[in-house]
């Protein structure tokens, strides 16, 4: 009888097993369509993000560059503007991402699970709020599209990473 089943099981492709729980997630594309593409994916194997630069014009977020564990991701956008940089304490995350765009993005705030909240660019435009879809889930990356400012940007989500013992979590 067990053999029947299971030879019924396989002919009606129902496959039995134990089902991983979902973690990554990604919020936006939140901006204009212009711009040439990035991605960061890569980067979140040099570890958690610990530090992230923005460069602000009066109008726009122009450039963006992210610190992956010690490894500072390519710079993306333009060079107008004042740069600005914030740092991590360690073990610390990003939870949460808003700002507002228009044709390029105008405006990001990040907020971290230790409770801080770090405003860059201008408070005008339409809203967005990015957050993870699974609890415990943090910024792993960005994604997005720049020329000579910030055209649109995404969010990924994911679990901190566990095999990185030096950062605190």
């Amino acid at each position: 009888m067990f053999w029947f089943t299971a030879l019924a099981l396989l002919c009606c492709g129902i496959t039995i097993s134990t089902a991983q729980p979902r973690s990554s997630s990604s919020s936006g594309e939140y901006g204009g369509g212009g711009g040439k593409r990035f991605s960061q994916s890569g980067n979140q194997l040099d570890g958690p993000i610990t530090a992230i630069r923005v460069r602000v014009n009066r109008w726009y977020i122009v450039g963006l560059q992210v610190r992956y564990g010690k490894e500072w991701s390519n710079y993306v956008g333009g060079s107008s503007g004042d740069l600005e940089e914030i740092f991590l304490h360690p073990g610390e995350s990003i939870i949460q991402a808003t700002g507002k765009y228009k044709t390029y993005l105008r405006q990001l705030v990040f907020v971290t699970d230790k409770g801080r909240y770090f405003p860059f660019g201008k408070d005008t435009g339409i809203s967005f709020n990015a957050a993870p879809l699974y609890p415990n889930t943090v910024l792993r990356y960005f994604t997005g599209r720049s020329g000579s400012v910030i055209d649109a940007i995404a969010f990924h989500w994911d679990y901190y990473p566990s095999d990185c013992p030096s950062c605190g979590k």
